[in-house]
């Protein structure tokens, strides 16, 4: 599974919406769907941001393990 559809399952299962994650993050709205959607990728800060948010590991968010 690539990085954005599972940033896109992890939310869902959380139930978060996109503003949720976006406002806890303090990045712009574009910021985040770009993730989302494979465009962009997040630096390493937001991605231990989102592994907390989420409560998850880096290596499942990065789908290095399921």
């Amino acid at each position: 599974m690539k990085f954005n559809e599972r940033l896109k399952e992890i939310r869902h299962e959380s139930g978060y919406v996109q503003k949720d994650v976006y406002t806890l993050l303090r990045v712009s709205p574009n910021c985040y769907a770009s993730w989302e959607q494979g465009r962009t990728q997040p630096d390493i800060e937001n991605i231990k941001k989102l592994c907390k948010i989420f409560e998850v590991s880096a290596d499942y968010l990065l789908g290095l393990e399921d």
